[in-house]
């Protein structure tokens, strides 16, 4: 199944503040352990092996990319 970039949530808002309250009150490394733990979730949910390499492929080369200014 071929990696869907574009915007797909139908409630874009309401995703981030939730992802943003899954964050709250944890330390780093609760907040780490947990960011894992979804991750390993939702690879689950997905299943397909190139997909998520794609995936792992683009978040990296975002994460390289410079901090916009």
């Amino acid at each position: 199944m071929p990696l869907n970039t574009a915007p797909n949530l139908a409630r874009p808002d309401d995703f981030y503040e939730a992802l943003i309250d899954m964050h709250r009150d944890l330390d780093d490394g609760e907040s780490q352990a947990v960011n894992a733990r979804l991750i390993l979730l939702l690879a689950n949910h997905i299943g397909d092996l190139d997909t998520l390499r794609e995936a792992m492929r683009l978040a990296r080369e975002a994460a390289a990319e410079p901090a916009a200014s």
